[in-house]
């Protein structure tokens, strides 16, 4: 029998993966990293929080009469996730870690637990499908066929190797599927809400996880205008992204928004809407996916968010890991350190990288 190793989360998601990896035919094996410890009060959660996902996780593979393993992975969550988040918010970036714990963690402690327990297969209960070209060899990630929670976004980063030996279950399944799957084989976490964007900040104050996970005070500085006029005073570079407008504790007469941040000078730019969009994105350390290059421009659509609603453009490599996007139309906000993602028409995922 085949064997795989199912990564339990504790929500619903891994949960009814394991399942169908059962149904499948795969002898499975379920495992659950501690990426950080939800008692310590700088992540925020609140007191009756600590300890529901990986009883919960561990329920489920009790149910299934599936082996469970614990691993402790906080200290390379640290180094590779937080570490990053914050240095990137103090470079003038905004972060995107859910990209950085699956290309650094996740996946690749999967597969070092799957060949130390003989499993072919690593199963996630991530919303996309795998695919494979036969005429160019090469694996490939498309969305799922819920749009809506389709996450191929967050998966760009993979190697050929990982996608080869990773399923995903939930491909053709909607989110009310899935909970009713789970409510159907009476899952501990049947009822339990998703997960938000970012797991490790529970009360979604950056500032305030930043300045207590390094023990700094980021100084105050000047809010400038596109002409260099200075409009008023900020409270720390790290409390700003690009395309922000509510928090900006100013009154202008007429809404402004984050266009830029200066690290030198310790200045925050300030626009109008109409004058955060730009045709040009440029991308490095750059993970082909479906293809090992491009050969000339190639035209693609193109997310430089999880939110956004990916847009018609070309696409040229301009280096070994670096390639320039063109849109068809300006795009609003493009912000240094998140991810943009490349598709071709058929929803198949060329690529992505980092926008800098």
């Amino acid at each position: 029998m085949k064997k795989a190793l199912i990564a339990m989360s504790g929500g619903i998601d891994s949960s009814v993966t394991a399942l169908l990896m059962q149904e499948k035919g795969y002898d499975c094996i379920g495992i659950n990293f501690k990426m950080f410890d939800k008692s310590d009060a700088l992540f925020g959660y609140p007191l009756n929080e600590y300890h529901s996902d990986v009883e919960d996780a561990q329920s489920v593979c009790d149910k299934l009469n599936m082996p469970f393993i614990y691993h402790d992975a906080s200290l390379h969550f640290r180094k590779h996730v937080i570490d990053n988040f914050i240095k990137t918010y103090e470079k003038g970036g905004t972060p995107n870690p859910c990209v950085q714990c699956n290309k650094h963690i996740k996946f690749k402690l999967l597969l070092d637990f799957a060949d130390k327990y003989g499993c072919e297969a690593i199963a996630t209960g991530h919303y996309a499908e795998r695919g494979f070209n036969k005429e160019d060899g090469r694996y490939y990630i498309k969305k799922a066929k819920d749009l809506k929670k389709d996450q191929s976004y967050f998966l760009y980063c993979l190697s050929q190797e990982q996608i080869k030996r990773t399923v995903f279950p939930l491909s053709e399944l909607s989110k009310d599927e899935v909970r009713a799957i789970a409510e159907k084989n009476g899952f501990v976490n049947a009822k339990k809400s998703d997960s938000q964007d970012i797991c490790f900040i529970h009360d979604g104050d950056y500032g305030r996880f930043i300045r207590e996970a390094t023990g700094k005070m980021y100084p105050k500085g000047k809010f400038i205008s596109c002409d260099g006029d200075v409009l008023g005073q900020h409270n720390g570079i790290i409390n700003y992204t690009i395309g922000q407008r509510k928090g900006l504790g100013i009154a202008l007469g007429q809404p402004m928004y984050v266009k830029n941040k200066n690290i030198s000078d310790n200045s925050v730019m300030l626009s109008d809407d109409k004058n955060l969009y730009e045709n040009e994105v440029n991308i490095e350390d750059f993970n082909f996916v479906s293809k090992d290059k491009f050969s000339g421009g190639v035209r693609c659509t193109a997310k430089i968010r999880y939110r956004h609603t990916e847009q018609p453009a070309a696409a040229f490599q301009t280096g070994d890991n670096e390639v320039k996007i063109l849109f068809d139309q300006p795009q609003r906000a493009p912000a240094k350190g998140q991810s943009a993602v490349l598709y071709d028409n058929n929803g198949i995922v060329l690529g992505g990288g980092i926008i800098v």
